[in-house]
């Protein structure tokens, strides 16, 4: 802890970070709520228009994300980090505009139309999320160079540690100041966070800071196509990164269940009132906050495989325990735990990725990797709902004295479905932490044997 704490390179993009990414909770929080509440309030078209909010921050991935990362591995990693980030100030400002907190002069009434308003709020969450693609990659190139790589799992735990305490105070703060201020304030909080984030990542300094974009000067580059071809060849011959995408896909199509139907288990299986449904959200993003510190403390030590295998399938056990719980307590209780471990596939899945992929590669394997999982989190989604409300609706049955319904049925099968991902981890990346550790120890013999080395006479005199 001591070392990422004095590292200032890392410090002051965690606290960049840590902003920007609680203004966007908040700014997303605030969408929600006005959408459903003011714009769309007792419209039958109402649920269509709020899941409008999470399309359009999900669509840029699937549409944008694969190309982007060709660029991203063209560019500076710093530089392009700013741009996104100024640009996304711009945006996330004018939408000041259409919040009905400034009378737009040349309209009936001071306002813009309805469905421009909400035309107004989809392109602002396209154009930002756009900004995201390019943004990830590059603040993941970045960490690389910033923070050891036997430091990284530790870094990672930081890093969601603070991600999630944001994802939980974000929403606590957002709703509140809807209510008390209407739109305005959350737009131009998100707006002054990426503002904030500019400022600290322009403090960074860095060998990145001044390296001029790779493959500008030394060769000529190879054209667009020829650069993605070059990353998908890369990705698919490496046999960690395959892994983990196969595994992941696997982990996640299991975890939808939890997402898609939480809601229905809360109220049906645990007889929760609404009050209590919201107790569960808060309990696992307190246990992603402590997991993520305790285990990012212990993975590199543990292995990153280790941790990351045990934590799949500790999760998948307790989802398929959590399916045959009626008790409320006891269920706050497991998805506490359940949060820890969500936060240890976390803390080490990342440095696994940034281990096996060059810097002047980072935005393609992010480009390949983040649309197909986001691709199966959706078609995950869009399977469990049909088969919770069409399929299995209505579906009773009883085995060795145990009830099963619809939406328990689709939990324990999607517990099983994330053992079956650690079991694939297991096999998949055998050797992988002894080839880490030998890495790391062949490093620190490199340090300390250039530490030891006399200067020059030149540099002595």
């Amino acid at each position: 802890p001591t070392k990422l704490v004095a590292n200032r390179n890392f410090v002051l993009l965690m606290i960049g970070q840590a902003v920007s990414f609680t203004g966007d909770m908040m700014f997303t929080t605030t969408l929600v709520i006005w959408i459903a509440l003011k714009l769309a309030a007792h419209q039958s078209w109402s649920p269509i228009a709020v899941s409008g909010v999470m399309l359009g921050a999900a669509a840029p991935t699937l549409l944008v994300g694969l190309f982007a990362g060709v660029f991203v591995d063209r560019a500076n990693k710093r530089r392009m980090m700013l741009w996104m980030d100024g640009l996304r100030v711009v945006i996330v400002a004018a939408l000041a505009l259409v919040s009905g907190a400034f009378p737009l002069p040349f309209l009936p009434g001071g306002a813009l139309p309805l469905f421009w308003t909400l035309g107004a709020i989809y392109a602002v969450l396209v154009l930002v999320n756009i900004g995201e693609q390019f943004f990830r990659p590059s603040t993941m190139a970045l960490f690389q160079e910033i923070v050891p790589a036997e430091q990284q799992a530790q870094a990672m735990g930081a890093t969601q540690a603070i991600l999630s305490l944001a994802l939980v105070a974000g929403p606590a703060i957002g709703a509140p100041l809807y209510a008390a201020f209407g739109p305005v304030w959350a737009i131009v909080i998100d707006a002054g966070s990426f503002a904030f984030s500019y400022l600290m990542i322009l403090l960074i300094r860095t060998q990145m800071a001044s390296a001029p974009a790779p493959n500008t000067q030394t060769q000529p580059r190879a054209g667009f196509f020829r650069e993605l071809s070059a990353g998908f060849r890369f990705y698919f011959s490496n046999r960690v990164l395959v892994t983990l995408l196969i595994s992941i896909i696997i982990g996640v199509t299991g975890a939808s269940a939890l997402n898609t139907l939480d809601v229905f288990f809360a109220t049906q299986n645990l007889h929760a009132t609404t009050a209590m449904y919201g107790f569960i959200g808060g309990v696992f993003g307190l246990g992603s906050i402590l997991g993520a510190i305790a285990i990012g403390a212990f993975a590199q030590r543990i292995g990153l495989t280790r941790t990351l295998w045990v934590s799949m399938f500790a999760f998948g056990l307790l989802v398929m325990a959590l399916s045959r719980i009626t008790n409320y307590d006891l269920a706050l209780g497991i998805f506490l735990v359940c949060g820890a471990l969500n936060a240890g596939l976390n803390v080490a899945a990342s440095p696994m990725m940034m281990r096996e992929t060059p810097p002047d590669m980072m935005g393609r394997m992010m480009s390949i990797f983040q649309p197909i999982m986001n691709l199966a989190i959706l078609v995950a989604t869009g399977v469990i709902g049909y088969l919770a409300g069409v399929t299995l609706r209505g579906f009773s049955a009883t085995w060795q004295g145990m009830s099963f319904g619809p939406v328990d049925t689709i939990w324990l099968a999607g517990g099983a479905l994330m053992a079956l991902s650690a079991v694939v981890i297991v096999v998949g990346l055998r050797g992988v932490d002894a080839r880490y550790k030998r890495e790391d120890r062949a490093k620190l013999a490199a340090a300390e044997a250039s530490a030891d080395e006399p200067l020059p006479i030149e540099a002595t005199a």
